[in-house]
C-alpha cells in the first residue's frame, strides 16, 4: 500500500516553543480548567466550490490511558474498532461540511491531540491496523487517497488552551485560516493567503524546475496539491542530494568560526557554541561542558528533520533546541552565513545556493508571513499558529481558490496590547507622519489603534511601519511609524512569550521607564522578560 503514516504520530503531536514543551499534570489540570469542555469550532467555505465537503476530526485522547479514536458531531470522542492486517476499512466517521458560502460548528472535546481533515467531492479512505489509524499518504502511488482534494489543521485542546495550526509541512492543498478567541475577547487569526495565493503558490513553484514536479494534478485539470519537499523526494519527485553542496558548505563553515546558538528569544543569555569537528557540530555551554553532537545531515534529514535532528525532548532541553534551531536554518539557509542563529530577520532567508523555494513561496503568499512551511517553522515564531489559553470558540475557514483575499484581510487588523498594564500601542493624535514617536494610551478601539501584519512589518491602516528610528539597534532606541521601505529596523516578530522583537537588534519593544501611565513613550530594550516587555494582539 505505499508510504503510510499511522495516526499514531498526532500522539506526539506537541506543544511547542522556543522554550520547550508544555507540559502538565493530570492534577494541575483538574486544578486549572478553563475553557468549555466542548470547545464550539466554525468551519467556513469561502473556497469557490461547488462540491460537497467532508470533515473529520481524528487523533488521540492525550489523558493517561487514552487511545486513538475519532469525534462524532456532537463532539463525542470515540475508540476505533478493532484494525487488521492488512488494514481493514474504517467506519465512515465523515461529518457533513459547509456549502460554498455556509458554515457548520463542530466541537473539539477537552484532552485531544488531533487533525481535523477536511476533502472536497470525495469521501476519504481510512484504513485501520492492530495499531491503529493509516493515514493518507497522496504522495504515494499506491494511496487511494491520492485523487482525492484534501488537507488538514492539527490541534491540541487542554486544560492549558487550544494550540490550532494549518499546516503546509507534508503538503500545500486547500488554503485555510484558523482562528480562536478567548474569554478576554479577543480573537487571534493567521494562516490567510493573499489575493490569488493559492494560485501563486502554484504558478511560482511551477517556475522552479527542481520544484515544478511537485504539482500533481487530476485528470480533469484540477490542481489537488503542491507536495513538501520531502515528501515529492519520496515519492521520486525531486533530486534526493538536492541540498548536499550547501549542507556540506554550511558545515564546513565553522571549522574556522563559532557557531552560536541561542534557542530561547526571551533568554539571551542561554548560549551554546559549535564548532565543526570532522562531520560533526561540537556545542559546548559558557563553561565550556560539551552538550551535543550533531552529525552532518543528508538532504533527507533537513527536509524531514529527523535522523540527526532526532533527540529526546526531555529537561534541560539543550540538544532537541540545538537541533530543532539548526534543522530550521537549513531550511532557511541561513546557516553558513551565520554566526548566530535562529536569525530572526525574515529578509535573510532563502538566500543560499539551494534554496526551500516551497517554504519560501508559501510565506511569501501569506497575508501575515506566517506558515508552517516545514516541521520546525516555529523557530523564531514564523509558524502559522494560533493559542489561547482559555478559549471560548474557534474557526477554521477554507480561502478562495482562485482571487479573493487581501493583503492582509481586514479581519488580521488587530491592536497590540500590553499584557502588563492592558493599554494599546498608539499613534498619539492620528498624527501618521513619518518620525511620530509611538506610545501607549487606553485601549479605544481607534483606528490610530489598529494594526496590519504584512510580511513580518506591523502597519498602521494608512500604511506605516512601526519602525526603530535610524536603524539604531541599541537599548532605548526611539521606535515610531515611518513609510514602509523593507528595511530591517522595520521587521517584528511577536513569539510565544509575548516578546515583540525586532530581529535586527534582537531586542523588544519596552514601555520606557516602567512609566504606567498613559503617554508612555515605547523603545526597543534588551529582552530581559519584564512585564513591560510582554503584549497580545487584541
Amino acid at each position: 500500500m505505499g508510504i503510510r503514516k499511522r495516526l499514531a504520530a498526532v500522539a506526539a503531536l506537541v506543544v511547542a516553543s522556543t522554550t520547550g514543551l508544555v507540559a502538565i499534570t493530570a492534577t494541575q489540570q483538574a486544578a486549572n480548567a478553563i475553557g468549555p469542555d466542548l470547545l464550539p469550532v466554525t468551519v467556513t467555505n469561502n473556497s469557490g466550490r461547488s462540491e460537497a465537503v467532508y470533515i473529520y476530526i481524528l487523533g488521540q485522547d492525550i489523558r493517561p490511558g487514552g487511545r486513538l479514536g475519532y469525534v462524532n458531531g456532537a463532539g463525542q470522542f470515540l475508540n476505533w474498532p478493532a484494525g487488521g492486517n492488512p488494514p481493514t476499512p474504517a467506519p465512515d466517521v465523515s461529518i457533513a461540511g459547509p456549502g460554498n458560502g455556509g458554515s457548520v460548528t463542530v466541537r473539539f472535546p477537552r484532552f485531544i491531540s488531533a487533525r481535523m481533515y477536511f476533502s472536497f467531492g470525495r469521501k476519504l479512505d481510512f484504513r485501520l491496523t492492530p495499531d491503529g489509524l493509516v493515514q493518507p499518504a497522496p504522495w504515494a502511488g499506491g494511496d487511494p487517497n491520492r485523487d482525492i482534494l484534501f488537507d488538514w489543521s492539527e490541534f491540541t485542546y487542554n486544560d492549558a488552551g487550544l494550540w490550532l495550526n494549518s499546516s503546509q509541512v507534508d503538503m500545500f492543498a486547500i488554503p485555510h485560516a484558523v482562528s480562536v478567541t478567548g474569554s478576554d475577547g479577543r480573537t487571534i487569526r493567521t494562516g490567510d493567503v493573499v489575493a490569488n495565493g493559492r494560485d501563486n503558490v502554484i504558478n511560482q513553484l511551477r517556475a522552479q524546475p527542481e520544484f515544478a514536479r511537485s504539482i500533481y494534478t487530476r485528470s480533469d485539470g484540477t490542481v489537488l496539491r503542491v507536495l513538501a519537499p520531502g515528501k515529492a523526494m519520496d515519492g521520486g519527485l525531486m533530486n534526493p542530494n538536492y541540498l548536499d553542496g550547501y549542507i556540506n558548505s554550511a558545515w564546513g563553515a565553522y571549522a574556522s568560526r563559532t557557531l552560536t546558538v541561542v534557542p530561547r528569544v526571551n533568554e539571551p543569555n542561554r548560549r551554546f557554541f559549535g564548532r565543526t569537528s570532522g562531520n560533526n557540530l561540537v556545542f559546548t555551554d559558557s563553561s565550556g561542558a560539551q552538550v551535543a553532537t550533531v552529525a552532518k545531515p543528508t538532504t533527507s534529514n533537513v527536509w524531514g528533520c529527523d535522523g540527526v535532528f532526532n533527540a529526546p525532548n526531555v529537561p534541560p532541553f539543550i540538544e532537541p533546541e540545538i537541533k530543532r534551531t539548526l534543522c530550521a536554518a537549513l531550511h532557511r539557509g541561513t546557516l553558513g552565513t551565520s554566526t548566530q542563529e535562529p536569525v530572526l530577520d525574515a529578509g535573510q532567508f532563502y538566500r543560499n545556493s539551494t534554496p526551500n523555494h516551497y517554504s519560501r513561496v508559501i510565506h511569501a503568499n501569506m497575508a501575515d508571513g506566517r506558515a508552517y512551511g516545514f516541521a520546525y517553522d516555529d523557530v523564531g515564531g514564523f509558524e502559522s499558529l494560533v493559542h489561547h489559553g482559555d478559549p471560548r470558540s474557534a474557526a477554521v475557514i477554507l480561502s478562495p481558490f482562485t482571487g479573493g483575499g487581501t493583503q492582509p484581510p481586514p479581519s488580521t487588523t488587530t491592536s497590540i496590547v500590553s499584557n502588563w498594564n492592558n493599554k494599546c500601542v498608539d499613534v498619539p493624535n492620528w498624527n501618521f507622519n513619518d518620525g511620530q514617536r509611538l506610545i501607549v494610551w487606553d485601549c479605544t478601539g481607534g483606528t490610530n489603534q489598529r494594526w496590519q501584519w504584512v510580511g513580518g512589518t506591523l502597519r498602521t491602516e494608512n500604511n506605516k511601519c512601526v519602525d526603530v528610528a535610524w536603524g539604531a539597534t541599541n537599548d532605548g532606541a526611539p521606535v515610531q511609524i515611518a513609510t514602509c521601505s523593507g528595511n530591517a529596523a522595520q521587521q517584528w516578530v511577536l513569539n510565544a512569550n509575548g516578546d515583540l522583537v525586532n530581529p535586527q537588534s534582537n531586542k523588544c519593544l519596552d514601555i520606557a521607564e516602567w512609566n504606567p501611565n498613559n503617554d508612555a513613550v515605547l523603545h526597543i530594550w534588551t529582552c530581559v522578560g519584564g512585564a513591560n516587555q510582554k503584549w497580545r494582539r487584541g
